[in-house]
C-alpha cells in the first residue's frame, strides 16, 4: 500500500510540475527520446528554465504535451524521432532533428543522464541550430517503402552467415562445398555434408533454402515498387552494374533529387569522400568520413566492384577505376572501388535530375574529338 501511495504521489507532483510551465515565456525546447519516456526541457528567451519532465513516448502524449504555440523543438536522431518529428512538424512547430554525429559534447559529458542530455539539446538550439547538423527525415510512404529493401538486406545477410558457419564445420573434417552462388548453395550443400555432420547442418541447409525463397519474393516486390511507383528508377538502370534494387534504394534515400544543387555533393554526403583533420601546417591523409545511409554506400561500393570486374562493358567509370588501380600499392584496388562509388553516386543524382540518356563513353568521346 505504501509504494502504491508513493506512486500516486511521484504522478502527482509530475502532473504538477508540467501544468506550472509557462509556455507564453517558453521558445526553445531540447527532448531527450526514450523508448518508454522522454525527457524535455523548455528554455525561455534568456536561456533560464522554466520547465522540465519527462513524457511518455507516444503520439498521444507528445500531442497533448506540445499541443501549444509554435516553438523551436531539438530532438535527437533516433528510433522515435522519423515519427515524432512529422508530429510536432504538424502541430506547427520547428522541429530539428540534431546530427548524432556532431553531439559530442553530449554522449562524452561526465553527468550525462537524459535530463542534463535534454537541457544540452534546447541549449545548443537556442544558441545556433546549425551546431546540431540538422538532417530531414524522409516520408512516412518512403520509410515503408524503404523497409522493404531493409527487410531483404536482412534476409540475405542471415543467409550469409548461415552458410559461413555450414562451411567452416565442413571444413574442419577435411571436407569443402563446391563454390558457387548462394542462391544454389543448397543445391550443392546436401552432397558435400560428411554423415557425423549431417544431423547438425540439413536443418540449416533446410533454412537456406526457405531464406533463398524469400529472396527471390522480395526481389520480385522490389521490382514492382520501382516499376509502378518509382519510374524514375529507369533512369539510374541504364549504367551498367545498378539493378533496380540499387535505383531503387537510392531514389528513396535521397527521397528528392532538388535536396542537393551540385551532384558533387551526394558523394559527400554518403560518406565516400576522406576525411579532413588539418591544423597549421599539417595536412594528414585520411580514411572516408563513412558518414551518411551505410546501406546505401555497401549498394554503391558492390556495383563499383561489378563496374571493375570481368564481366563489365567498357565505360567512363571503369577507365577512371582501372587507371586509379594500376597505380598499385597495397590499397591500390580499394581506392579505385572507393573512387568508382563516389563517381557512380554523383553519375546517378546527375542522371535522376536531367532524365539524360545516358553515354557510357561520354568522356572518352569528348577527349577523342578534342584531340
Amino acid at each position: 500500500m505504501k509504494k502504491s501511495t508513493n506512486a500516486t504521489g511521484s504522478k502527482a507532483k509530475t502532473a504538477a510540475k508540467m501544468k506550472t510551465i509557462d509556455w507564453r515565456r517558453a521558445e526553445t525546447i531540447g527532448i531527450d527520446l526514450g523508448d518508454r519516456f522522454s525527457h524535455y526541457c523548455v528554455l525561455d528567451g534568456d536561456g533560464a528554465v522554466v520547465g522540465e519532465g519527462r513524457v511518455l513516448t507516444t503520439p498521444g502524449a507528445i500531442e497533448l504535451l506540445f499541443k501549444t504555440s509554435r516553438k523551436r523543438i531539438a530532438i535527437e536522431a533516433g528510433t522515435h524521432s522519423p515519427w515524432m518529428s512529422r508530429l510536432l512538424a504538424r502541430l506547427g512547430h520547428e522541429v530539428i532533428v540534431a546530427n548524432s554525429r556532431k553531439l559530442r559534447l553530449i554522449y562524452e559529458n561526465q553527468h550525462k543522464s537524459d535530463r542534463v542530455d535534454a537541457e544540452y539539446l534546447a541549449r545548443v538550439a537556442r544558441l545556433d541550430p546549425k551546431l546540431l547538423g540538422a538532417i530531414e527525415h524522409r516520408s512516412e510512404v518512403g520509410q515503408c517503402h524503404l523497409s522493404l529493401i531493409r527487410a531483404r538486406d536482412t534476409l540475405v545477410r542471415s543467409r550469409a552467415r548461415l552458410i559461413q558457419h555450414v562451411r567452416s564445420a565442413i571444413k574442419s573434417l577435411g571436407e569443402r562445398i563446391p563454390s558457387g552462388t548462394a542462391e544454389a548453395f543448397h543445391k550443392r550443400a546436401g552432397a558435400s555434408i560428411p554423415e557425423g555432420l549431417r544431423e547438425a547442418l540439413m536443418p540449416l541447409v533446410a533454412t537456406i533454402e526457405q531464406l533463398t525463397v524469400r529472396i527471390k519474393e522480395y526481389d520480385r516486390k522490389v521490382e514492382q515498387l520501382a516499376e509502378d511507383r518509382y519510374p524514375d528508377t529507369g533512369a539510374l538502370t541504364q549504367v551498367c552494374g545498378v539493378g533496380s534494387l540499387t535505383a531503387l534504394a537510392y531514389i528513396l534515400t535521397l527521397e528528392d533529387e532538388q535536396r542537393y544543387r551540385r551532384s558533387r555533393s551526394v558523394g559527400a554526403w554518403l560518406g565516400l569522400v576522406p576525411g579532413q583533420h588539418d591544423s597549421g601546417e599539417s595536412q594528414p591523409q585520411r580514411r572516408i568520413t563513412k558518414e551518411g545511409d551505410a546501406y546505401l554506400r555497401r549498394l554503391l561500393v558492390g556495383c563499383a566492384q561489378y563496374i571493375l570486374g570481368p564481366f563489365a562493358s567498357d565505360s567512363d567509370l571503369r577507365r577512371h577505376g582501372l587507371l586509379i588501380a594500376a597505380r598499385g600499392g597495397s590499397n591500390a584496388k580499394k581506392r579505385a572501388v572507393v573512387a568508382v562509388a563516389r563517381k557512380l553516386a554523383v553519375l546517378l543524382h546527375r542522371l535522376w535530375r536531367t532524365r539524360e540518356v545516358y553515354e557510357p563513353l561520354h568522356n572518352a568521346g569528348e577527349q577523342t574529338a578534342a584531340a
